[in-house]
């Protein structure tokens, strides 16, 4: 019974590291910094290229859809992932977007 007493007691007295909120503005922020990264990435690959960011990502990565053209007016969409740590960034290939009418 001592045992659980103690490991509690020890947990109790380890220092807490305060859970730090990010501003709306770091949010922002980060998101303007992933979609640069990522139009960065795909330059060349796609005109008129536009990129949209996941406003937190996950746990690890920044995510985003970068978007334009392909040729002949055909557009496409890449899949973009940004390494919150090492700020490396991975693109995936051209996806083809169409448009299905619904039934």
């Amino acid at each position: 019974m001592l045992k659980p007493i103690t490991v509690a007691i020890s947990l109790a007295l380890l220092p807490t590291v305060p859970a730090m909120a990010a501003s709306g503005d770091a949010w922002a922020e980060f998101a303007q910094e992933v979609e640069q990264g990522c139009l960065g990435a795909t330059e060349g690959m796609l005109e008129n290229a536009r990129a949209i960011a996941d406003p937190f990502g996950s746990e690890a990565y920044g995510l985003a859809i970068v978007s334009g053209e392909v040729g002949d007016g055909q557009q496409a969409s890449i899949l973009c992932v940004f390494d919150k740590q090492s700020k490396a960034v991975q693109v995936g290939g051209e996806l083809p977007i169409t448009v299905t009418p619904n039934p």
